[in-house]
């Protein structure tokens, strides 16, 4: 079927738009929604990362900053302890996207990205009350701590 094979010309009635065609550029920030630790830890909803994200965009976008969009999905990480073989899990929050042709940030070299989504990072944290978040771009990834 045409359209099926890498490299095929897009459906009838689409085109590749000009200058698209880029090497992906994905982050995904991991943000866990429980504040504290064990069972005594509150655990955030969703929509509260959701509307620290959206606060954060609004105040880059009114002062002319570099801001990134994305979405999020729900998910639980699940660890364990190798010294005492305790085990758990954490909700978190995961926002994901890339730096798309034609869209906010798509300007900015890779250095500039990290730091937008370091700034991006640590605003939702922060509101999470969150000591870490894990933040990945392209083939990178790295933890922020808070100070």
């Amino acid at each position: 079927m045409a359209g099926d094979v890498a490299g095929d010309a897009p459906p009838a009635g689409y085109v590749r738009a000009q200058g698209s065609d880029a090497p992906r550029r994905a982050f995904r920030i991991t943000l866990g929604l429980r504040r504290g630790f064990g069972e005594e830890g509150r655990i955030y909803d969703m929509e509260e990362a959701v509307r620290a994200a959206l606060a954060w965009m609004r105040r880059r976008s009114a002062e002319g900053e570099p801001f990134v969009t994305g979405m999020f999905t729900r998910g639980e990480v699940l660890y364990a302890n190798p010294r005492d073989g305790a085990a758990d899990r954490e909700p978190v929050a995961v926002f994901s996207g890339e730096i798309l042709w034609g869209m906010p940030g798509s300007d900015l070299d890779d250095e500039a990205v990290m730091a937008v989504l370091d700034d991006l990072a640590g605003s939702v944290g922060a509101v999470l009350g969150q000591e870490e978040v894990h933040v990945a771009f392209r083939d990178r990834g790295w933890t922020l701590r808070r100070a």
